[in-house]
């Protein structure tokens, strides 16, 4: 059964996107079978996946809105080799349509129920805002990741994602928790990056990744490319660091499962 996965933070530009799509494409390389869906309008996870986001049939709007099952939503990652279900800008009409439905929390829960057996792990980019479509995603997901940059506006904005997170656990997804928190964008040289690092320890205990991902101008090029940074450089210190996430990942995931 899979095991599904939101990435998710309130805050923009902590390396979500980075994330979602570079940890797909790590999981592949350990043989793991991967579905990405990209949640979030801006469609930056679906280009960073090497596929053009205005040329699909159909996208993550068609599965929420119109009911198109996912196998016939999803394709092939042309750089990374996992699937891709697509968004565009479509998807902002989706928050609107959402509202007007009876079941509007549950609806991707649902979709992924028909795919449970297809994969080992669905990751969901979610949107940097608190919105339906991040609802959705969070009450189909059994577990939260949350990339952060270690600075004080980030440690704000994961304080309300948990308030979020807490909130959802108790209404609508009982199984929901934090699967785990990556730092990202991490300089050792900074002070204040290893003082908040620090802090996230002592909150956060073995929920904070061991692996940090550092500052890497080869991570922020592979996007343009439409390519992970495996693919892109996999000699470099991101693509180093996203496989070392992986394995982390992987370890921590089988362990609760074996603990359940």
């Amino acid at each position: 059964m899979s095991k599904i996965y939101a990435i998710a933070n309130q805050k923009g530009g902590v390396g979500k996107t980075t994330t979602c799509v570079n940890l797909a494409a790590s999981l592949v390389a350990t043989k793991k079978r991967v579905l990405l869906i990209d949640s979030d309008p801006q469609g930056n996870a679906t280009m960073g996946s090497g596929v053009p986001k205005d040329d699909v049939p159909f996208s993550i709007y068609d599965v929420l809105v119109e009911s198109v099952p996912v196998m016939q939503a999803s394709q092939l990652s042309p750089s990374g080799n996992f699937s891709v279900i697509a968004a565009n800008g479509d998807l902002t009409a989706a928050e609107v349509q959402l509202l007007e439905l009876s079941d509007k929390q549950f609806r991707l829960k649902k979709a992924l129920a028909a795919v449970e057996d297809m994969y080992d792990y669905i990751l969901i980019d979610c949107p940097p805002s608190l919105n339906m479509l991040t609802l959705n995603a969070l009450v189909a997901c059994d577990g939260v990741i949350i990339p952060m940059q270690c600075e004080y506006y980030s440690l704000e904005g994961i304080s309300a994602l948990i308030k979020t997170i807490n909130q959802i656990q108790l209404h609508l997804n009982p199984n929901l928790s934090i699967e785990g928190i990556v730092r990202t964008m991490y300089d050792p040289r900074s002070s204040l990056t290893v003082e908040v690092s620090e802090q996230l320890k002592e909150y956060f205990g073995n929920k904070l990744y061991q692996v940090c991902i550092p500052r890497n101008v080869r991570l922020a090029e592979a996007p343009s490319y439409g390519q992970p940074a495996l693919v892109y450089d996999r000699q470099s210190k991101g693509a180093i660091a996203y496989l070392a996430l992986a394995g982390e990942f992987i370890r921590r995931s089988e362990r609760l499962q074996q603990k359940s």
